[in-house]
């Protein structure tokens, strides 16, 4: 078991996978349709043709593969999004609901578009995608706020900004911690966003965009927002975070990689879960890395998701 995870920490997630102890979570966000098609080689940057030996149509999008990582951990979930009342959407719903996310508020637009990405891998597991984002109404008015005082945590990506802002305040009104998935986005998105953020936890290259570089004393710096904790996940290189005016590290788990696709969406999940079940910040990062690392043995972004006593008994493995 690793040094990082105390026998409390982990009373309190097994209490999670019976039953005993309630766990509700929401994540708003982006749900996107990934087609995917794998190759030998990525196209060289011509015109040309290449045969695919493999196809899939997945869902995607940071927001919910979060939300797919809370429920096969064995937490309830509710996925807060936008998509088009088209053929995408229908197909994103119906997997939500497969996987036991509640998706009542994943909200189909007659006049919308849904958010469709293309993407190819070659056998190294390098991709080139391009992507639509959909389109869709801004305004939030709509989201049930009364529902937020049932939640143990909500999360947001920075691709629906006003739904983000809006079930933060609330959130922040009501004592219930806010993480925010810190990926790419313009400026102004988190400086709109971070003020209202308990715990953001950025990828390497959006904190590198933002704070001008990637670096863990970049972290400290952005403490200006108020944030309790300002994170960065490194891949190989584990995770660093600045609490309490001191910066920590918790270094990755050891596995044979497969495929890194969605490892950091599922990454935030179960940060955000094991904020929501009360875990402190280094134990709840033991166990997002270690969730993240289990499914990374697998291809797909939503693929090996663990559950949690998976989760521990692998973290039970490792020094």
């Amino acid at each position: 078991m690793s040094a990082s995870a105390n026998i409390a920490a982990l009373a309190a997630l097994a209490d999670v996978a019976t039953g005993a102890r309630g766990v509700q979570v929401i994540c708003l966000g982006l749900s996107a349709l990934d087609q995917v098609w794998r190759v030998d080689r990525l196209f060289a940057g011509n015109s040309e043709k290449i045969k695919a030996i493999d196809y899939g149509t997945l869902g995607g999008g940071m927001a919910a593969n979060a939300a797919v990582a809370v429920a096969r951990l064995g937490a309830s979930v509710a996925f807060w999004g936008r998509a088009g009342d088209d053929a995408a959407g229908h197909e994103m719903r119906s997997a939500f609901a497969a996987e036991g996310v509640d998706v009542e508020n994943f909200r189909l637009f007659p006049d919308g578009r849904s958010s469709v990405s293309g993407i190819i891998v070659d056998r190294s597991g390098e991709r080139q995608i391009v992507n639509y984002r959909g389109f869709f109404p801004e305004a939030a008015d709509w989201l049930p706020l009364e529902a937020v005082a049932r939640a143990s945590s909500v999360l947001a990506d920075p691709r629906w900004v006003e739904g983000a802002a809006t079930l933060f305040r609330e959130a922040r009104a009501r004592g219930i911690p806010t993480v925010l998935d810190g990926d790419m986005a313009d400026a102004e998105v988190f400086e709109r966003l971070l003020p209202l953020t308990d715990h953001a936890v950025f990828s390497e290259p959006a904190l590198g965009s933002f704070a001008g570089s990637a670096k863990d004393e970049s972290l400290a710096a952005l403490a200006r927002f108020g944030c309790s904790v300002i994170a960065v996940t490194r891949g190989e290189g584990g995770v660093s975070w600045y609490e309490n005016g001191q910066l920590h590290r918790h270094a990755a788990y050891a596995v044979d990689v497969v495929d890194t696709t969605g490892a950091g969406d599922v990454f935030h999940g179960a940060y955000a879960l094991a904020i929501g079940v009360g875990l402190d910040v280094r134990n709840a990062m033991a166990f997002s890395a270690a969730t993240a690392a289990m499914k990374c043995r697998h291809a797909g972004g939503r693929n090996g998701i663990p559950s949690i006593n998976d989760c521990l008994a692998f973290m039970r493995t490792k020094p």
